[in-house]
């Protein structure tokens, strides 16, 4: 069974706390709501958040001060904006500071939900890349700054000799740090070497 994002809802509208929360537990969502940005902030220490769908103004921090906010504090989870008419420069600003997404009133129910899903599969692909991204670091830790010197030569396609030239070794020194590569890293052929050298951002 897979377990059930949650999703936290800011809106001061009172109808919109109640017609949202129903849409998405019902659509597989745990949701909780909130009036204002502030009542939300308390909530980051207590639970795992997935999503944040908020109004964009609303009374004390607007849904563009809460995008600053988290970002300032390194909390990352995406964040939809809801638009009244005539929001629409500031929920693009919005999206400028970080939000993912934003949604003009009145708004089918399937445009949320396509906008929420969007975003969490964004945020799964981006959490596996870091995952994958930090894997791939680990096991180049160990390298020389001369070995990541020539393992840099290689991912940009540059041949023994050439890479030599650039360093000021020999080809056969260049021979030796590409086995000494391998063998720290272990693995079993270049191309290996090398997904695992773009996955780390070299």
């Amino acid at each position: 069974m897979t377990a059930r994002r949650t999703i936290l809802v800011i809106d001061d509208d009172p109808a919109m706390r109640d017609s949202l929360p129903f849409l998405l537990d019902v659509n597989g969502f745990d949701v909780a709501t909130f009036e204002t940005a502030n009542d939300l902030l308390h909530h980051f220490a207590e639970d795992a958040v997935d999503c944040i769908v908020s109004d964009i103004r609303m009374p004390g921090m607007s849904g563009l001060e809460l995008v600053r906010k988290l970002k300032a504090d390194a909390i990352i989870c995406p964040v939809i904006l809801i638009t009244g008419h005539g929001d629409v420069a500031l929920a693009v600003e919005a999206m400028k500071a970080g939000a993912v997404d934003f949604i003009e009133k009145p708004f089918e129910d399937e445009a949320l939900l396509r906008a929420i899903r969007g975003a969490l599969q964004a945020q799964s692909e981006t959490q596996a890349d870091g995952v994958a991204r930090r894997s791939a670091e680990g096991r180049l830790a160990d390298l020389s700054p001369r070995e990541c010197d020539v393992l840099r030569g290689l991912v940009a396609g540059k041949i023994n000799k050439v890479i030599a030239h650039e360093l000021g070794i020999s080809p056969r020194t260049v021979e030796v740090y590409r086995a000494n590569l391998m063998a720290k890293t272990n693995v079993r052929s270049m191309s290996e070497l090398m997904r695992i050298a773009i996955a780390a951002g070299l």
